[in-house]
């Protein structure tokens, strides 16, 4: 790190802490020229995530959009919509992707629950997917049963 008075190319870190419920690191640094201190904060840099939409249309990605269809889902079951809230946001900022339809996060969401209890799973589906009567209902019902065998 470049020191601010002298301009020197290098620094020392003298003491790191984490900060912001450890999203940030707050650093004291020397520099081995002027011998004079400060701080730099160290933070992660995220990526903005377009959604592109059933429809074609393009929005920001909203994790509050995807939690709240989770947690209606996992509504009095024993499964942390957060969690998977979570888990997702965070793949979808590990992969880089600055796109992503709205369809694969469905089927991310979909694939988590399917794992953890199927109940919520189904609940999902069913508003995901659209169901239009009992037939397309009783399949997905058919092929999860069937999966668990």
């Amino acid at each position: 790190m470049k020191c601010p008075y002298c301009a020197f190319a290098d620094s020392k870190v003298i003491d790191s802490r984490p900060i912001n419920e450890g999203t940030s690191i707050r650093r004291r640094r020397e520099c081995p020229e002027c011998q004079r201190r400060f701080t730099t904060f160290e933070v992660i840099e995220s990526v903005q995530i377009v959604v592109i939409k059933k429809d074609g249309s393009k929005e920001l990605f909203d994790k509050n959009k995807l939690l709240n269809g989770l947690m209606k889902a996992c509504q009095k079951r024993s499964v942390n919509a957060g969690d998977i809230a979570d888990e997702i946001e965070s793949e979808l900022q590990n992969s880089l992707c600055q796109e992503i339809s709205s369809i694969e996060i469905g089927e991310m969401a979909m694939r988590k629950l399917k794992t953890r209890d199927h109940v919520a799973y189904v609940r999902f589906a069913s508003v995901y997917r659209e169901f239009k009567d009992l037939d397309t209902f009783l399949n997905e019902l058919k092929e999860l049963k069937n999966s668990k065998d």
